[in-house]
């Protein structure tokens, strides 16, 4: 298996379809469009500063320890990201504290901090916004088809009660509630890694015919 496989951003080894390990924040935070805008800056926020604060750093880093410095640094800024959102939009940070603080694990359970270690901060970073920016995208994807089904609309982080409505179409025509629920989001999810497997399967195929 080629290195440049392994270190593809969307169909490597690493890639959040392939290792599954935000399966939890992919099926929770993709219930509205809202909830999927604010995990995914989450995301991109933690990933990056993480990233750049351990490569800026590693240095005056001990050999030992490093594991937990990554689960604090990610979490210092988990916890950050949502102080200052609150200040913009306290309702909907409450309402989204647990799923916010999931970024933070996401983003050691991804091992980019180890995987990025040995690269100088621009690069390291560049590579650490490409997953995070992934992974966002993958469950503002998710969000884009579960919410018009399940609940006839589209929201926006925003307004008096934390989310704004661009439509809502519920009283027009029966949605497909389960798109709304865990279930609906679990089966999308399993289209979704089948798709992910075909393609990577191309993928390698032609890797291995190059």
């Amino acid at each position: 298996m080629s290195q440049r496989y392994q270190s593809h951003a969307f169909l490597g080894s690493h890639a959040p379809l392939s290792t599954l390990a935000c399966a939890g924040l992919l099926i929770m935070g993709s219930g509205r469009t809202a909830y999927a805008l604010l995990i995914a800056g989450a995301l991109v926020w933690v990933y990056a500063l993480t990233v750049l604060v351990l490569t800026a750093a590693k240095p005056l880093l001990p050999v030992r320890g490093k594991g937990t410095l990554e689960i604090f640094t990610a979490s210092f800024f988990g916890a950050f990201f949502l102080l200052l959102f609150s200040f913009f939009n306290p309702f909907l940070s409450m309402e989204l504290t647990l799923l916010v603080l999931l970024a933070p694990v996401s983003c050691v359970a991804s091992k980019v901090c180890s995987r990025t270690g040995n690269l100088d901060s621009g690069p390291a970073v560049g590579r650490a916004l490409l997953e995070g920016l992934l992974l966002g995208l993958l469950i503002l994807g998710l969000a884009l088809i579960r919410e018009p089904l399940g609940f006839g609309s589209l929201s926006v982080p925003g307004g008096p009660r934390g989310i704004t409505l661009f439509f809502n179409y519920e009283g027009l025509y029966f949605p497909v509630k389960t798109a709304a629920v865990s279930s609906g989001a679990l089966i999308l999810l399993g289209y979704a890694v089948v798709l992910f497997r075909r393609c990577r399967g191309r993928y390698v195929h032609s890797e291995d015919a190059e």
